[in-house]
C-alpha cells in the first residue's frame, strides 16, 4: 500500500518535470460554456465534489498550517469493553499542501501528519499519517491523463483536520466504501482510481480507468466482526454531448472484491452496465442520474457460488458557488468488502454543505445513511447486515487573517447484531473545539 503511493509520487515527479517544456497558454481547465473541450461527467470521473466554496478555491499556491484540537467523546471503544468509555483527547495537526496548474498539468498533494493523547486511555495514545495525490495532466489538447490516490493512517476516524474533507460526497460508485466506521482501532486505508479520456470528435469522448482500494485491521481484537478488505476494478466509458449544457453516455464498470475472514477468503465479483445522463444546469451547479443491471457471483469458502442479476443505479447533485460549496449522492449497488464478509445490497445517501455566513464565520454539515443487506442465504441468519448514520455540525469564526477557531459537534449510530464491534454499543456522540493556524503562499514569487 505504501509502495503504490510511493509510486504515484514517483510519477508525478515525472510528469511535473516533462510538463514544465510546454508553453502552450490553454488553459488546463474547462467549463460547461468552453465550445470546444468537453467535461467528463460526475457518473464516470472518479472524483469527488470539492468542499471547499468558490472564494476558498485558488491554485499556484502553497498553503500549511497548525491545528490543536481537543474532543470529548462518549464512547471510545465500542463494543469491546463491558461498558462505554469516554475519554479526552488532545490532537496537533500540521499540514502543508502544494496546488499548482501549468498548459498542462494540475497538480494538488497534501500532507498531514496527527499526533493525539488521551487524558485517561493513554493506551491508545496515536500518530496518524494522511496524504494525497492527486494530478491531471494534458498530453494533447483531446487526450487527457487523471490519478488521484489517498492513504490514510489512523486509529480514530473523525481525527481529521477538515471533517468535511474526510467524507467525501461522490457521483460514481467505482470505489467500495468502509461499511461499518469502527471506533478507535488502528486502520490503514488506501484507495487510488487512474482514468485517460480522448475526446475524438467535437462533442465524442471515450475512457478507460481503473481503481483500487485496501483496508486493513493492524489489530483484529480491537474490531471483531470486521475483516480485512480489498477490490481492484476498471471501467470504460462513451459520453456524447447533446449541447453545452446535457451529456449522456454508457458505462462498463468490473469490480473483483475480496475479504479475509480468518485463514480464508471471501470473493465478489460485479458487472454494471449503465446508461448515465448530466445536466450542468448553470458552471458550478450540475445534477448527474445513472441506472442499469448488476450482475454479481459470489464465491464463499465451503460453500456454493452464487449469481444472479440486479438493478443498480446512482443520483448526485454537486454545486459551488462563491460562499456555498453543496454536494449530495445516493447510490444503489450490490458491493462487499468495506470491513464486511461477503456481498451486500447497498443503499447509500450522503451529503455535505459548506456556507460562507460573514467574512468570519463559516458553517459545515455532512450527514450519510447506509443500509447493508447480506445476499448470501448461508449467511444472512447469521449477519443479516445492518445501517449505519452519521452526522457533523461545525462552526469556524476567523480571529485574524490566519487564525481560526471551530468548535463542533458528531453523532454515530451503527445497528449491527453480529458485529461486536459495535453492537454493544452502537451510539457515539464527540464534541470538540480546534485553533489552527493556516497559511498560502503564491508560487514562483
Amino acid at each position: 500500500m505504501f509502495t503504490r503511493a510511493s509510486l504515484a509520487i514517483i510519477l508525478f515527479a515525472t510528469v511535473r518535470l516533462w510538463s514544465q517544456v510546454d508553453t502552450n497558454p490553454t488553459e488546463a481547465t474547462t467549463s460547461p460554456a468552453d465550445d470546444a473541450r468537453m467535461l467528463t461527467p460526475p457518473p464516470v470521473s472518479g472524483a469527488a465534489y470539492p468542499t471547499e466554496v468558490a472564494s476558498e478555491t485558488r491554485s499556484n499556491y502553497v498553503r500549511g498550517g497548525l491545528t490543536f484540537n481537543s474532543a470529548y467523546t462518549d464512547n471510545l471503544l465500542g463494543g469491546t469493553e463491558g461498558k462505554p468509555i469516554s475519554d479526552i483527547s488532545y490532537s496537533i495537526w500540521p499540514t502543508i499542501a502544494l496546488d499548482e496548474t501549468t498548459s498542462r498539468l494540475h497538480t494538488v498533494l497534501t500532507y498531514s501528519p496527527g499526533f493525539t493523547f488521551y487524558q485517561h486511555t493513554s493506551s491508545f495514545n496515536q500518530a496518524d499519517q494522511n496524504v494525497g495525490v492527486e494530478f491531471r495532466y494534458r498530453f494533447s489538447p483531446h487526450v487527457t491523463l487523471s490519478v488521484r490516490d489517498s492513504l490514510h493512517k489512523t486509529s480514530n476516524v473523525f481525527n481529521q483536520p477538515d471533517l468535511l474533507s474526510a467524507t467525501p460526497v461522490s457521483g460514481s460508485a467505482q470505489t467500495p466504501t468502509v461499511a461499518v466506521v469502527a471506533p478507535v482501532a488502528d486502520q490503514l486505508n488506501n484507495t487510488g482510481n487512474a482514468e485517460l479520456t480522448y475526446q475524438f470528435t467535437r462533442n465524442g469522448m471515450v475512457g478507460a480507468g481503473g481503481t483500487f482500494s485496501n483496508l486493513h485491521y493492524p489489530n483484529p481484537a480491537e474490531v471483531p466482526g470486521l475483516y480485512d478488505s480489498s477490490s481492484a476494478g476498471g471501467s470504460v466509458f462513451y459520453t456524447h454531448r447533446l449541447s453545452k449544457k446535457h451529456y449522456i453516455g454508457t458505462s462498463y464498470q468490473y469490480q473483483r472484491i475480496l475479504s479475509y475472514p480468518i485463514a480464508s477468503q471471501s470473493e465478489t465479483q460485479t458487472q454494471y452496465v449503465s446508461v448515465f445522463y448530466t445536466v450542468y444546469l448553470r458552471p458550478t451547479l450540475s445534477l448527474s442520474l445513472s441506472g442499469g443491471p448488476q450482475h454479481y457471483d459470489v464465491y464463499q469458502p465451503s460453500l456454493p457460488s452464487s449469481q444472479a442479476w440486479s438493478p443498480a443505479g446512482t443520483a448526485s447533485l454537486g454545486w459551488q458557488e462563491r460562499h456555498t460549496s453543496f454536494a449530495a449522492s445516493y447510490s444503489r449497488l450490490v458491493t462487499g468488502g468495506g470491513g464486511l464478509l461477503g456481498a451486500y445490497h447497498s443503499n447509500s445517501a450522503s451529503g455535505s454543505l459548506r456556507q460562507q455566513v460573514t467574512r468570519n464565520w463559516n458553517v459545515g454539515l455532512t450527514a450519510s445513511y447506509s443500509i447493508y443487506k447480506n445476499l448470501e442465504p448461508f449467511f444472512f441468519l447469521s449477519n443479516p447486515g445492518g445501517h449505519t448514520v452519521l452526522g457533523s455540525a461545525s462552526v469556524q469564526r476567523k480571529l485574524r487573517e490566519h487564525l481560526n477557531a471551530e468548535v463542533g459537534y458528531t453523532r454515530l449510530h451503527q445497528s449491527y447484531d453480529n458485529i461486536a464491534a459495535v453492537s454493544t454499543f452502537p451510539n457515539v456522540n464527540r464534541e470538540w473545539i480546534s485553533i489552527s493556524y493556516q497559511f498560502a503562499r503564491p508560487l514562483g514569487r
